[in-house]
């Protein structure tokens, strides 16, 4: 485990990550953003910068207390426009003026509050009061993370709506919540993907302030903040980056849009626009994780990748503040170096999700093969995936036909992020189909506990917990109609490769939103509500037991691909917690698993999704012997799922 070691000596007290570097000089003084618009102290009015290579002369337009200005500024080393304005103030709005024609907004806009075609605002972040002095945020290993879109989190679809479910999120046991991006994009409804704006928190969620007020009160009800970002590409509609400078490349292709042009000519003020956003989320909205959307799409073939770099300022910022923040990467590749001290030749960051757990669960329990689904369904890749971290560890792929991924086995467990749904594995379905509606009631319940008794980082989506049945479909509000023609396009054509070829909802209609929305009013009854205690309990249990917190140690996962079962125990390597034994049964009758060299003792039951009070009928044994001679065979039901602690 060397990597695990390095990683904990070279971090430093207080601080996720960023110590090694942090420790050789790192000044006192908190970073600040320089481009865009800067408040200035004493009323000196307000500072303006902006990068723009590829215009000969802007001044700002700036509209204060009903009157309007144009200021010229200056031009200074390659292509930066500054300058200052006095009288200007927070509250004003302004535009950048290019060559003397064009309107638009600032690249670095921390408002757009009539939209992406509508003027920016100047926005004073040092107004808002926060609450959150003494918070530092959790370690890796203690995020349970809940994803959320904030649009249809709720019914009204705001940051300062979300803030009422806060406190029953951290009493079912959930650490962070993680909000899809928030960047400011084209309309009101968007899953967040397609932002142009970088650092204008969405108007219709609330704009900067709301955003600050749900990240505040997260924090008071003992929750961090994980905020996803998009650093591959830019939505098309409203993206006038390209009127500024060389932001994106030709040279390399992204599914979804432009590559960023991070390692051609010019491209040092392109990585410092991205780095300077992910510090901007950490210093003037207290967040403590970001998630890198698609790194996969990131195309960085320089001296220093731009992962590593803004990992490395991230986790400086983080030392200076006497926080935590995490760097958590989304990637197809299944390569560790993402997660990976420098020393050992990675980039760094503090996570990564792992697909591979999620398509081995789904596929082995819902039968669908379609896609790259096609490459899973035994019950021993949920099994390898337990065990190694990715299935694919650089084994032949029939869905990619070739070899894919490289071992993970000397990164520690909480270094991954698994899920048995999340945003993506749920909306980019065609009828946006949740597990609720897609397996029984025991088999959902058998899900929830392969995930929480998982030895890695658990997220959840929203309304999981109580087996929410709306779908949660793609949407957009485009204004242009080509473009929404476009999306309707290539959805169709998504989905054909799944061989999917039911009628998709229209992504543009305002019905296909209102159908994403939660309805929690089920929670309390039913199957509802027994499935939101098996969550707590399973979380709750997560909390007490040393053996399951991720990183604790590496299980040794017995599979049985006949019966569909898998068994395996957990130990905190640190001591002073107690033995578990797991059990899962991923078939559709009762067996008999057989536990070989089971500890020595007994083994009482903790918990089993067969229980009364998650709506089973209690039928596990409550106890079982262990001589420590030769095996011993323990009665599972159909897809349930039991957990015993050993009593030596």
């Amino acid at each position: 485990m060397t990597a695990r070691k390095e990683r904990t000596v070279t971090r430093g007290a207080g601080a996720a990550g960023g110590g090694r570097r942090a420790a050789r000089g790192a000044r006192d003084e908190p970073w600040m953003l320089e481009r865009g618009a800067r408040v200035l102290p004493g009323d000196a009015g307000v500072r303006f910068s902006v990068w723009a290579p590829k215009v000969t002369t802007l001044a700002v337009r700036v509209r204060t207390g009903g009157a309007q200005g144009d200021v010229a500024l200056e031009r200074t080393e390659r292509g930066v426009f500054a300058g200052t304005v006095p009288g200007a103030r927070a509250g004003d709005d302004y535009v950048y003026l290019l060559n003397g024609r064009e309107e638009r907004p600032d690249p670095v806009s921390r408002f757009q509050p009539e939209g992406v075609h509508g003027p920016s605002r100047v926005v004073d972040p040092n107004r808002f009061s926060w609450s959150d002095t003494r918070w530092r945020g959790p370690a890796m290993a203690d995020y349970i993370i809940y994803e959320m879109h904030v649009g249809t989190f709720t019914d009204a679809g705001t940051f300062d709506a979300a803030i009422a479910d806060l406190a029953r999120l951290a009493a079912l046991g959930i650490t962070a919540i993680e909000l899809m991006p928030v960047a400011e994009f084209p309309g009101a409804r968007n899953w967040g993907y397609d932002g142009v704006l970088l650092y204008a928190p969405h108007n219709a969620y609330g704009g900067p302030d709301g955003l600050r007020r749900l990240v505040d009160a997260a924090h008071g009800h003992g929750l961090a903040v994980v905020l996803d970002v998009v650093y591959n590409h830019l939505g098309p509609e409203g993206n006038v980056l390209d009127d500024f400078g060389p932001y994106f490349t030709d040279r390399y292709q992204t599914p979804w849009g432009r590559a960023v042009n991070y390692d051609g000519a010019e491209s040092d003020e392109v990585r410092r626009f991205v780095i300077d956003n992910a510090r901007y989320w950490v210093a003037e909205y207290h967040v403590d994780a970001l998630r890198l959307d698609a790194v996969h799409g990131i195309y960085d073939f320089g001296a220093r990748h731009i992962l590593a770099e803004l990992a490395d300022h991230v986790h400086t910022d983080a030392h200076r503040l006497e926080r935590r923040v995490q760097v958590i990467a989304e990637s197809d590749l299944n390569d560790p170096r993402l997660i990976r001290d420098a020393e050992h030749g990675g980039y760094g960051l503090d996570a990564q999700w792992s697909d591979d757990f999620h398509h081995a669960v789904h596929a082995a329990l819902t039968g669908e093969r379609e896609g790259y689904y096609g490459d899973f369904g035994k019950v021993c890749d949920v099994a390898t995936a337990l065990e190694h971290r990715f299935v694919y560890d650089g084994r032949y792929s029939a869905y990619r036909q070739r070899r894919h991924g490289a071992s993970a086995a000397d990164v520690e467990g909480d270094r991954f992020v698994i899920a048995i749904q999340n945003h993506d594995q749920v909306g980019n379905r065609a009828r946006g189909d949740r597990l609720s509606t897609l397996l029984s009631f025991e088999q959902c319940k058998l899900a929830a506990a392969l995930l929480l008794l998982a030895p890695y980082v658990p997220l959840l989506f929203m309304g999981e917990e109580y087996g929410e049945t709306h779908p949660f479909l793609y949407f957009v509000s485009h204004g242009d109609p080509a473009l929404v023609e476009a999306v309707r396009a290539g959805r169709r054509r998504e989905f054909a490769h799944f061989g999917w070829s039911e009628d998709v909802p229209d992504p543009q209609s305002p019905e296909t939103f209102a159908a994403s929305t939660l309805d929690r009013s089920v929670m309390a009854r039913g199957e509802h509500a027994s499935l939101v205690a098996l969550y707590r309990d399973l979380l709750h249990l997560r909390r007490s037991e040393p053996a399951l917190r991720p990183g604790a140690t590496a299980p040794r996962v017995a599979c049985a691909e006949e019966d569909r079962c898998l068994a395996y125990e957990l130990e905190s390597a640190a001591g002073g917690g107690r033995r578990l034994l797991a059990l899962f049964n991923l078939s559709d009758a009762p067996r008999q698993l057989r536990v070989a060299n089971a500890a020595q003792g007994s083994w009482t039951l903790r918990l089993s999704t067969t229980d009364a009070a998650y709506g089973g009928s209690g039928t596990a044994p409550r106890s079982v012997e262990n001589g420590g001679a030769g095996e011993r065979r323990i009665d599972v039901a159909a897809y349930s799922a039991a957990v015993y602690l050993l009593h030596e």
